[in-house]
């Protein structure tokens, strides 16, 4: 067992023994904090990963709710609604991902009016190995991620 496991076993273990009538313990505020630090831990791992690719993480994070949409294609729309941003936003980002040869424009099979956004073969290689590398870092946190998460209230 790691020290980062061990001191979310802790956190656990002292959360629900100090929980009383729906306090927040010193205990709840660490197991809260660990479990920011954890996340943040990795988000910096990706963002790196995607600079280490050639693809800024707003790109990667763009390609990836691309292909994890799934079939049918993504509009402009949903990708901002995935990316928490306004439309004309993602617009300009797809802009970048098209300038950038990872992403196409392309009608909808199903309503000609209706314009979906499709990955590249550029952008599926990159995108297969940066989601390699990131689920190898998930496979590795996941048992620090579970101990946190049920030390919290």
């Amino acid at each position: 067992m790691s020290d980062d496991e061990r001191t979310a076993a802790e956190l656990a273990a002292g959360s629900r023994m100090d929980r009383v009538n729906g306090l927040i313990r010193s205990s709840d505020y660490q197991a809260l904090a660990e479990f920011r630090h954890t996340l943040r831990r990795f988000l910096a791992f990706s963002e790196a990963a995607a600079r280490n690719s050639g693809l800024t993480p707003q790109q990667h994070q763009a390609i990836l709710a691309i292909k994890g949409h799934g079939d049918g294609g993504m509009s402009i729309g949903d990708l901002a609604d995935k990316l928490l941003v306004r439309h004309h936003s993602a617009g300009e980002l797809v802009d970048r991902l098209v300038k950038a040869d990872l992403v196409i424009r392309q009608e909808s099979a199903d309503d000609r009016r209706r314009v979906v956004l499709v990955l590249t073969p550029q952008a599926e290689v990159v995108l297969e190995g940066l989601s390699t590398v990131h689920l190898d870092e998930l496979r590795k946190t996941k048992p620090l991620l579970l101990a946190l998460l049920n030390a919290l209230p």
